[in-house]
């Protein structure tokens, strides 16, 4: 005979726990939208993902996690200021 517990059928039915938190919807939809357009930037900016990690001041990993398409690694506000680097740098270039 087993000492462990045994499951009751109510415990079977409900549904596993989540592994991460409920994102907000409008949140998660404007961070793929500026995520789409900076990284559309960076593929057409003439500054290079060093660059552009140099200048935003981040390790170059996370421009890497941008170009991967880890939207769950940054907020709107970093996506904000990496997107108005790359416009400043634009303009600086021309």
């Amino acid at each position: 005979m087993s000492n462990a517990p045994s499951a009751s059928r109510a415990d079977a039915s409900e549904p596993p726990p989540r592994r991460c938190p409920d994102l907000d919807v409008r949140d998660l939809e404007q961070r793929t939208r500026l995520m789409r357009i900076v990284t559309r930037l960076i593929a057409v900016s003439d500054l290079g993902s060093r660059d552009i990690a140099r200048r935003a001041g981040l390790p170059m990993q996370k421009i890497s996690d941008l170009l991967s398409g880890r939207l769950e690694h940054f907020t709107c506000d970093e996506l904000q200021a990496i997107r108005r680097i790359i416009d400043d740098g634009q303009l600086s270039l021309s």
